[in-house]
């Protein structure tokens, strides 16, 4: 049989980590949690459920991720970010893989939820992701904070039912405190590609935007939430933009 690793990334996450590795649990033969220091209850919530805890200074999303996934003992590893969860059918999914893999890779659709409200348009479902692989024909790359797993090209990959749930943001006030977080980040990994803001960008980026998300991605139907979601969404590449910059000028 299959034995998969189960990997995660935390920073004061004891709000949401007791409920990513109980959703582990039926499908993992190890779990390896990274922490990157916590100072809340997240460590004592991670020795509850005997999993591997080590701690690693934080240099980025894709180094941490990948620091995870070399720490594991298996080949094969799920990775989470901590309030991620996978849902029922997803779990059965995961075990008949574990009986015969039939790919090298498997993707799965993340459905978020937002204040309490499953969000199902905005551009943010389904959102698929591709979270199960032999680490051995891939890793975590991108640009931070958007990491993802790039595998090798000829790599069989399938897609899988279920979702994993995705516990964004609790209250509206977290969405805005992360936007402000994320694009300091972005906005670094931009300058570091050479890339400039003019005042078009700044202008006219945000309203495409929001009326990408709120019309064509039917944000609409999302109702208050959806609102909410786009417009939030178009401020935060406003700020993108502005850091980009006010960063050049320096």
């Amino acid at each position: 049989m299959l034995k998969i690793s189960a990997v995660i990334i935390t920073l004061n996450e004891e709000k949401n980590i007791g409920r990513c590795l109980d959703s582990l649990m039926s499908v993992a033969d190890e779990i390896v949690v990274v922490d990157s220091f916590s100072v809340d209850k997240t460590r004592q919530i991670c020795a509850q459920r005997q999993v591997r805890f080590l701690e690693n200074k934080f240099l980025g999303h894709i180094e941490q991720k990948n620091f995870a996934v070399a720490a594991a003992s298996n080949n094969w590893v799920l990775s989470l970010d901590a309030d991620e969860a996978l849902d029922e059918v997803l779990q059965k999914e995961i075990l008949l893989i574990k009986q015969q893999p039939s790919a090298q890779a498997y993707s799965m659709n993340r459905l978020t939820n937002y204040c309490g409200y499953w969000v199902r348009h905005c551009g943010w479902y389904p959102d698929k992701k591709l979270r199960l692989w032999d680490r051995r024909i891939g890793a975590w790359g991108g640009i931070n904070p958007h990491d993802e797993v790039i595998v090798q090209a000829q790599t069989t990959t399938k897609h899988l039912k279920g979702d994993l749930l995705h516990y964004s943001y609790y209250n509206i006030h977290d969405h805005i405190k992360q936007v402000n977080f994320f694009t300091d980040i972005m906005a670094k990994e931009a300058i570091q590609k050479g890339k400039s803001s003019g005042l078009f960008k700044i202008l006219f980026s945000p309203l495409t935007k929001f009326l990408k998300s709120y019309l064509f991605q039917c944000g609409f139907l999302d109702g208050y939430y959806g609102l909410v979601i786009c417009i939030i969404s178009a401020h935060a590449t406003f700020i993108k933009y502005v850091k980009i910059r006010e960063s050049l000028k320096e």
